[in-house]
């Protein structure tokens, strides 16, 4: 499954850097790409979107209009806001309405990436709730965002994968240098997430003094995990 989503930008350029940023995560679909909130508004009362990925300044209809309209008329979309708007009446104003995530300009790839992979995660909570929810699983959506499959800020879910899929097919242990070398990851991002996953326990740690010199930390699944 693919998720529908809109752009809408007046900037062109910014619009096709969007567009480029979404299509790199192969859940995301991009189906059509607005210049203002008012075309964005008509098609949408039409069509069935995901996710919009919205400025605010806008020339006819400004995305604060178009996201009040939208809600205020029940069009079932999440919204991703990506703007150079940071005053606090707008970004005050835009979260009371519900948007999914707020992104300031300019913003790197990696802050982008985070922003879909929490809406993914919103949506895998709330189909694997099947209808309902319990209080806690309420709690954890609202205030522990990292247990619904939000990483934190810095960490990219592929990246996360890509390590976890190098322990996995490893025979022995591996340092953080192994893990770098086997993926094509530098050597500090491959520590960064290495010591990320022991400390959410899903690796173990040890101390090899074999070496012959410096003691080296190695990296493996639980035992039965593999």
């Amino acid at each position: 499954m693919q998720y529908r989503t809109i752009i809408v930008e007046d900037d062109p350029m910014v619009a096709q850097l969007n567009r480029v940023y979404v299509e790199k995560d192969p859940r995301f679909q991009v189906v059509e790409r607005f210049g203002d909130g008012r075309s964005a508004l008509y098609w949408l009362e039409n069509h069935q979107a995901d996710l919009a990925l919205l400025d605010v300044y806008m020339p006819r209809f400004s995305g604060l209009e178009l996201l009040r309209e939208l809600r205020g008329r029940a069009i079932p979309i999440e919204v991703i806001m990506i703007t150079a708007a940071s005053d606090t009446g707008t970004v005050d104003a835009l979260l009371h309405l519900g948007v999914n995530d707020y992104l300031v300009k300019p913003f790197t790839l990696e802050r982008f990436q985070q922003a879909l992979d929490k809406f993914c995660a919103h949506r895998e909570a709330m189909a694997a709730a099947g209808g309902s929810m319990s209080q806690s699983e309420v709690d954890r959506l609202l205030s522990n965002p990292q247990t619904a499959g939000v990483l934190p800020k810095g960490y990219l879910k592929r990246t996360l994968e890509l390590v976890r899929a190098c322990l996995r097919e490893a025979e022995t242990s591996l340092s953080s240098e192994a893990v770098a070398a086997r993926t094509g990851l530098s050597a500090v991002t491959a520590r960064r997430y290495v010591n990320y996953l022991t400390e959410c326990g899903e690796v173990v740690s040890t101390v090899d003094y074999d070496t012959g010199g410096r003691p080296s930390r190695l990296y493996s699944l639980p035992k039965g995990d593999t």
